[in-house]
């Protein structure tokens, strides 16, 4: 697969997906970036508004395998990894596979479970594998995690720790649609039998592999490399934040600028593939200061004031 039909399977991905869920396309592009990428999506909204059916549809149209894992506070980590089982006929114990042996996983509401579950599933993204009492087994592959969570109703919530949520490689969010979103919403339903929409599959696992390979061989020069650097870097002196990206962001910010280069049909990176990726890649990592979170200062607003304060270079191609 080259960058042109990459660019193209993706369109398409996204076309069957806005189908099926109203909502931005910058939205889906994010999510599609974590597929690309080979990084993982964390979506925060308030309940209903398809984060669900987001998820379910992209696992469709990707030809992917789907599991969903419902947290809860009382949801052990054997629940999500599996755990080894007497068999009786066999006179041994045999492992079951937990929900979390499938392709794209989706973990809703993942503040709700307590943090050793929380840890089973983030070793599980960052590892791509479990280990059970003791035994080790790999996930398939390709392996990609959408986690929900619910900004309201936080009585009883456990919230995932600044380390653990920079291990997302993106976080986003669908919003309420417009008043003509809503509208098509309701025309959708009415021109179907089923609650739910259907998504036509464009790609196969392998397919799917071969698609998240093709970053590895976009180019990206060394200007673009430093500017990069620079951002992340720039986060770290702004006087709201105590606690600015770290290494391991500044290279998902290089990976998911390189993942839009191929959504884009380019083979090179440019300085507006990193402006347009900042935002959903940064600003989750941001650890604000006192003084920032008592006046209610926005992570988004910082990170644009970074971009406004980092030279841009001129890349010629």
């Amino acid at each position: 697969m080259d960058v042109d039909e990459a660019s193209d399977v993706c369109e398409r991905v996204l076309d069957e997906v806005a189908g099926a869920v109203i909502a931005e396309r910058e939205f889906f592009e994010t999510v599609m970036l974590g597929v690309v990428a080979r990084g993982h999506v964390l979506l925060e909204d308030v309940p209903g508004t398809g984060k669900t059916l987001t998820a379910r549809t992209m696992a469709d149209a990707l030809g992917l395998s789907f599991s969903r894992v419902q947290f809860t506070p009382d949801l052990l980590p054997a629940d999500i990894t599996g755990t080894h089982v007497f068999d009786e006929s066999e006179r041994d114990f045999e492992f079951n596979e937990g929900p979390i042996f499938a392709n794209v996983v989706l973990a809703d509401e993942i503040n709700r479970a307590p943090p050793k579950t929380q840890s089973a599933l983030l070793e599980a993204m960052e590892e791509g594998q479990v280990t059970v009492d003791g035994d080790t087994y790999d996930l398939p592959e390709p392996f990609f995690v959408i986690a929900t969570q619910n900004p309201v109703e936080m009585e009883g919530t456990f919230e995932l720790p600044e380390a653990q949520v920079d291990r997302f490689l993106a976080k986003t969010s669908i919003g309420y649609p417009d008043e003509d979103g809503e509208f098509e919403l309701l025309q959708r339903r009415a021109s179907r039998d089923a609650q739910s929409p259907t998504v036509e599959t464009v790609l196969s696992p392998a397919e799917v592999d071969d698609l998240r390979a093709l970053p590895e061989s976009i180019t990206v020069e060394d200007d673009v490399l430093r500017y990069v650097s620079n951002v992340a870097r720039a986060t770290r002196d702004h006087r709201n934040v105590d606690v600015g990206v770290s290494p391991r962001g500044t290279q998902r910010l290089f990976e998911a600028a390189r993942a839009r280069a191929v959504l884009r049909g380019r083979s090179f990176v440019t300085p507006d593939d990193v402006k347009a990726v900042a935002q959903s890649v940064l600003a989750h990592r941001l650890v604000l200061t006192p003084e920032a979170r008592v006046e209610d200062v926005a992570e988004a607003s910082i990170v644009e004031s970074v971009l406004e304060s980092v030279p841009v270079p001129t890349v010629a191609h």
